[in-house]
């Protein structure tokens, strides 16, 4: 290990990510018996500015009145170059009470931009004696917001995740696509033309799969939790799981729901399987059993065991206890 010590962000479940309009309060009121891990009340792209000033009443009053649970809740405010966003961080957090964990900051370009925003929450906490301090979501969702992802995440000591906003980031890069994630049947390859003469195949390839592996590199060096965005198409399942499965392997451990139907679905991709878990039970009983007798790697099911072994089995096993706690 380094011995810069990487300090880790407060840990929460985070398999799902629901967003909910703050412009609705019956879609609020839905929201709170959902089975997602972290619900975002929604002030910015979900909400036209002629309803701001209503969605931010909406979700003061949901955040006093309705019952969430034990769920992790955040607000995602308006963007810095809008005079919205003020007044949605000093009304909330004087207004809303101690229920509210998270403030999600959209369109993130730089540290400043996190500065700026930990400097007015520092501000409103101090005047209003809140006790529970408030953690930062950024989404990474620009060209400037992924060149700077590494001050971005190290910016604050509130910072707690990172996510990736493939529709705005499709936007800034003027990506050649109009769908909200997912992949694109231009992005490809093709194979050399075979020696006998038959057809060459084209094979799909995942146009995002830079820009996830770049943020979630980012939010590892720094302690944070990588959360893949949306998936548009909510009435296509399997499209949803491929794309999570993908963030998956490449280090999220969440997704966004951005319709109740996807909420279960992230929840299942996200969570270790029964086999996975007991593998890793496994793995940590047979190097403590190696311990005792003074090795430092073991051989089970005819692979090796080492340290490394053991930490990914450590990580398995504490969110499967987590998935229990949460049920």
């Amino acid at each position: 290990m380094s011995f810069t010590i990487v300090e880790q962000a407060p840990a929460r479940l985070n398999r799902s990510e629901l967003a909910v309009p703050g412009s609705n309060y019956r879609f609020l009121e839905k929201a709170a018996d959902s089975a997602a891990d972290v619900i975002f009340l929604d002030l910015e792209d979900a909400v036209a500015p002629d309803d701001k000033v209503q969605a931010r009443k909406n979700i003061i009053k949901a955040l006093q009145e309705l019952d969430w649970g034990t769920r992790t809740m955040s607000v995602r405010i308006n963007g810095l170059d809008t005079h919205y966003m003020y007044r949605d961080v000093v009304d909330i957090l004087e207004q809303a009470g101690e229920r509210l964990d998270l403030i999600m900051i959209p369109k993130v370009g730089t540290a400043a931009d996190v500065y700026a925003v930990d400097m007015l929450v520092t501000q409103v906490e101090d005047a209003v004696g809140r006790e529970k301090k408030i953690g930062f979501e950024m989404i990474i969702e620009t060209a400037l917001g992924m060149a700077n992802v590494d001050e971005i995440a190290g910016a604050s000591p509130r910072n707690e995740s990172l996510h990736f906003g493939v529709a705005d980031y499709a936007a800034s890069t003027k990506a050649r696509t109009t769908v909200i994630g997912g992949p694109n049947p231009l992005y490809g390859v093709l194979t050399d033309p075979p020696a006998d003469g038959g057809e060459r195949q084209f094979h799909w390839g995942d146009m995002w799969h830079y820009a996830i592996a770049r943020m979630v590199v980012a939010a590892r060096a720094n302690g944070l939790r990588p959360i893949d965005g949306p998936f548009g198409d909510f009435s296509d399942p399997d499209g949803y799981k491929a794309q999570a499965y993908r963030a998956a392997v490449l280090g999220c451990e969440g997704k966004w729901a951005i319709h109740p139907s996807q909420i279960d679905l992230a929840n299942e991709i996200n969570s270790p399987s029964e086999a996975e878990i007991d593998k890793a039970k496994r793995i940590l009983a047979a190097m403590e059993e190696a311990q005792r007798e003074g090795k430092g790697a073991v051989a089970l099911d005819g692979r090796l065991i080492d340290i490394a072994s053991i930490k990914q089995a450590e990580v398995l096993v504490q969110k499967a206890a987590m998935i229990a706690e949460s049920a």
